[in-house]
């Protein structure tokens, strides 16, 4: 909508709309909404209203509150409202809450210039053992800190045929997973081994 009233000056509304997925109609019927808010559904007049306490309420409390905490201030203020309407407005607004303990991030590219093709371009599909393997690694949090999960997987049999764990993550966990993967399987003339962790 913004796209087309910065444009429909230089050019029509319908012209516009034919390049976009957009039928005028929709363009029309939105802009007299605009200028009639009180033709707007109950459903979009209740969220408008809640938007503006769902903000208030997050800007009350420094940012940081997300959608279970301003649901339970909205209902302690006496507003009825459920918790998945919350989360779909403050998605809508683009807010969220603070998360305690510190980000885990899994995958840190390299360093290097050169990465090596992708052969497989998407298409994990095998026909025999063996012919494909992908990789990937995840995090567990626990009382102690995070627990790092290597994992190879056959494509064919979707079955875990290598795997490690460690408590620190570092490019031997995953290569550990692998040389097992290799060591329980034996046979690898021809395989493939797609990984974004490496």
């Amino acid at each position: 909508m913004a796209f087309i009233d910065a444009y429909r000056k230089h050019y029509s509304v319908e012209s516009i709309c034919k390049e976009l997925p957009i039928a005028p109609s929709t363009y029309y019927a939105h802009k007299q909404l605009q200028r009639q808010p009180e033709r707007l559904s109950n459903r979009k007049k209740r969220d408008a209203e809640l938007m503006i306490l769902i903000r208030q309420i997050w800007v009350d409390n420094m940012s940081v509150y997300g959608a279970r905490k301003i649901w339970k201030q909205l209902l302690l203020d006496g507003h009825q409202v459920a918790r998945c309407t919350v989360e779909r407005l403050m998605r809508i607004m683009g807010i969220q809450g603070v998360r305690r303990g510190k980000a885990c991030k899994t995958t840190i590219p390299g360093e290097q210039q050169d990465t090596p093709l992708d052969l497989v371009n998407r298409q994990f599909i095998a026909e025999q053992p063996n012919q494909l393997w992908v990789a990937d690694i995840t995090y567990v949090a626990t009382w102690s800190g995070f627990v790092y999960v290597a994992f190879v997987i056959d494509v064919f049999s979707r079955y875990i045929v290598g795997w490690r764990v460690s408590t620190t993550m570092h490019t031997e966990l995953i290569l550990d997973a692998l040389e097992q993967a290799i060591w329980h399987r034996g046979k690898t003339e021809g395989l493939i081994h797609h990984s974004v962790s490496v």
